[in-house]
């Protein structure tokens, strides 16, 4: 049976064989590494491992189902018997027996996030504190990150820093919250998803007869994308696998180049400092990439070279070429979404693709509106991932709703929708009587809402509301929509109650509805320019209100999707993709402050985050990548002029195929760089200065490529981005060897170049 290692390369079969003691699997993209993972626990069954006595960590449901039908396929049914699953599952499963040694019933229930704001917000309203300035998005948030790193409450209100953040935030009531909230959960015998980890950290903490029980039935453990784990599903994994006399047989498997979760809580420092706790670790690195073409798989090398802390690899292809990579620049952000519609139905009707085969990354979700717009003039059928379609949005559509009752106030939903959001004292229950009183009467709710025989503190609620929502009615005819929809998100209260909620998720609410006002300033300004045309028959609306706008969404919102649709355009952020492949795949927006994000300019740490990002986006690609900016972006309500994000510079231009330019026609033709040693900064036209990542090498008019066989340790050789360096070492299969070479002068101290795509000189040191 062990005819299933023969589908392994030499370093996957080295990896799967190596069964004694720590392992690390450095896992590049497309290198196979569930193969690896899976084969590895395939062949601790068979070598006899009882499958009871093996635990593998994933972090989705579907990686842990797919781990065990594959491990199954090798060696049978026992594969059932593996202790595989997510974090929060198996660590749930194991308090469900144990949950008495720490004072929970074993039936405890888990609460979801909509629990957990629901009990927040009960608890605001019992400490009658608003719930505007203590949104329960942020105290959620700020509490889940305080579990995450092992601050209980008692050790938060130890600790300065964090009290004094709660100060600076106007928030200083937040640890009252979180005991109030920890001693409502036991109380109500409940544990959520972040208590999972922390009260299994308890457990093997404060009991070691607990802990050794399990130390002794877990006698391999697995954790697949260990970049990924954070602060305290690291301090668990330690107390699992080290301990007296423990064989240390952990073997994890992940990318530090692909760790971009840092906004969940995930350090990339477990993977970096692995070797620290486990000076006995042995590293595998997967280096050959079977996804990628040569351009795709150079150009990450090339890009994620510049991160400051790493673990060095080179990842390398043999796959047979295809394409460059194709950079477009547009002059908007409309044209973006223009260009790249147009490019995928170009692709689809030269290359064949279906749609399934087709990806649109972008690094904000607010992003997806200008590509939705335009597959749909195009009649192309995606699907947004990783969120609801645009329009679908809570906070996007409670906007859309109160622009609705501006214009319509006979809108009974518009106006179910907003009436007490965000909340102003009409009650469900007052809601429910003005339904009831339209409902018999035959009118509207808007109607109904002067009829309703509520106490005088609704009364006094209802005429507030009814008196913000006439005077926007009064400025519909003939003021223009972006001036009325600004007031009317200020005015409403919905900005405030955004831009309290600093969560992540909170952050990227605040974005969407953001797009939203640039989409109507957007509608205005070409309306104002539509009025300088000649047009006698007037066919072109000239019509800037809030009424008009709306109609001109109304097939946006309004427009049937079909369910049973499979073949469609994927839309999702950089951060859905992870793990995910397609054939064609457009990473969109990269622009300074957009990608990489503003919010990481000021942090090294934050910038290799970005990079991280970047990279895990363009590693989609299997065959076809597109690469796309805009040199003016509508933000915040005006057009913004943008930069071309760094990432781009990092990239040599030989990787690049420059689509057209502005004002070029639709269907553009590839131009091939015609100097490729040229920085293509200078296609870029930037409109402010910013240093440039590398100084250009002044490249000898004589300059011609060596042999991959003339390099050699020992040796001198020119490189025309990184000068000259000395070569360290030559290692690999005839025809993929990689050199380690130190350029002079380079900010990375060696680098790891594969000598078959190299442009290396032979030259006198």
């Amino acid at each position: 049976m062990s005819h299933y290692l023969d589908q392994l390369n030499d370093v996957q079969r080295a990896a799967v064989t190596t069964t004694k003691g720590p392992v690390l699997v450095i896992a590049g993209p497309g290198s196979g590494k569930t193969r690896v993972l899976t084969f590895r626990i395939a062949h601790l069954l068979e070598q006899g491992v009882p499958p009871w006595q093996i635990l593998a960590l994933t972090f989705t449901n579907k990686a842990a189902r797919e781990m065990k039908e594959r491990i199954e396929s090798v060696v049978g049914p026992k594969a059932q018997q593996v202790w595989a699953g997510t974090f929060h599952s198996v660590f749930a499963r194991i308090l469900r027996m144990e949950a008495a040694a720490i004072g929970y019933p074993s039936n405890f229930s888990i609460y979801d996030t909509d629990d957990t704001m629901s009990l927040l917000r009960a608890i605001l309203k019992e400490m009658n504190l608003d719930a505007q300035v203590y949104s329960p998005g942020a105290i959620r948030s700020r509490i889940s990150l305080a579990k995450s790193n092992l601050v209980t409450p008692k050790a938060y209100r130890e600790n300065a820093e964090m009290l004094q953040q709660d100060r600076q935030a106007k928030r200083p009531y937040t640890v009252d919250i979180y005991e109030k909230y920890m001693a409502r959960c036991k109380r109500s015998g409940a544990m959520d998803f972040d208590d999972l980890l922390l009260q299994l950290y308890r457990l093997l903490r404060d009991h070691p007869e607990v802990a050794a029980r399990y130390q002794q039935k877990f006698q391999y453990v697995h954790v697949d994308e260990f970049q990924d784990t954070n602060f305290l599903q690291y301090a668990i994994l330690r107390r699992l696998v080290k301990y007296p006399g423990s064989p240390e047989n952990v073997f994890a498997v992940g990318d530090d180049a692909q760790s971009i979760y840092a906004f969940r809580g995930a350090t990339i420092d477990n993977i970096l400092d692995f070797e620290k706790d486990y000076p006995a670790l042995k590293t595998f690195k997967l280096e050959q990439n079977y996804r990628s073409t040569h351009h795709i798989v150079s150009a990450a090398n090339e890009v994620i070279s510049f991160n400051r802390r790493q673990l060095k690899k080179t990842i390398w292809t043999d796959r047979e070429e295809r394409a460059r990579i194709k950079l477009v620049k547009c002059l908007t952000d409309d044209e973006e979404g223009r260009r790249v519609a147009d490019l995928i139905l170009e692709q689809k009707h030269r290359h064949h693709l279906p749609n399934a085969d087709i990806a649109i990354l972008y690094r904000t979700n607010a992003q997806s509106r200008k590509f939705e717009e335009h597959l749909r003039r195009l009649n192309l059928p995606y699907r947004v991932f990783g969120g609801l379609s645009f329009y679908q949005r809570k906070e996007v559509k409670d906007f859309v709703a109160y622009l609705r009752l501006a214009v319509n106030p006979s809108d009974d939903e518009a106006l179910r929708r907003v009436i007490n959001y965000p909340a102003r004292g009409i009650s469900a229950a007052t809601v429910d009587k003005i339904s009831q009183v339209a409902g018999t009467r035959e009118i509207t709710m808007w109607d109904a809402m002067l009829l309703v025989d509520v106490n005088e503190r609704a009364r006094k609620a209802i005429a507030t509301f009814r008196g913000m929502v006439e005077k926007w009615q009064q400025r519909v005819p003939a003021e223009p929509a972006y001036n009325l929809a600004s007031d009317i998100l200020r005015l409403s209260g919905l900005l405030n109650v955004l831009k309290n909620d600093t969560s992540p998720e909170g952050i990227g609410r605040l974005e969407n509805v953001n797009a939203v006002l640039d989409a109507i300033s957007e509608f205005t300004d070409s309306v104002a320019a539509a009025e300088l045309t000649n047009d006698p028959d007037n066919t072109i609306s000239t019509d800037r209100s809030l009424a008009a706008y709306l109609q001109t969404i109304t097939l946006l919102t309004d427009a049937d999707q079909d369910t049973d649709q499979r073949d469609f355009i994927t839309l999702m952020s950089a951060h859905s993709a992870k793990g995910l492949e397609f054939k064609s795949v457009f990473v969109t927006g990269l622009e300074e402050n957009l990608f990489p994000s503003f919010m990481s300019l000021d942090d090294p740490n934050g910038l290799d985050e970005e990079r991280r990002l970047f990279y895990v986006a363009i590693t989609r690609a299997k065959e076809l990548l597109t690469v796309s900016y805009a040199q003016n972006r509508y933000r915040y309500g005006q057009i913004r002029t943008s930069e071309p994000s760094r990432f781009l510079d990092e990239i040599d231009t030989q990787h690049f195929d420059l689509i057209g330019g502005i004002g070029t026609a639709r269907q553009a033709t590839p131009q091939p760089v015609a100097n490729p040693r040229a920085s293509v900064s200078g296609y870029f036209a930037k409109p402010q200065a910013r240093q440039q990542t590398r100084t250009p090498v002044a490249v000898p008019a004589d300059f011609k490529p060596s042999p991959p066989e003339a390099i050699v340790n020992g040796v001198t050789v020119l490189h025309l981005k990184f000068g000259k360096g000395l070569v360290k070492n030559v290692e690999g299969p005839q025809g993929n060897k990689v050199a380690t070479i130190q350029f002079k002068g380079d900010d990375l101290p060696e680098r790891r170049i594969v000598l078959r795509f190299a442009k290396l000189q032979v030259v006198e040191g």
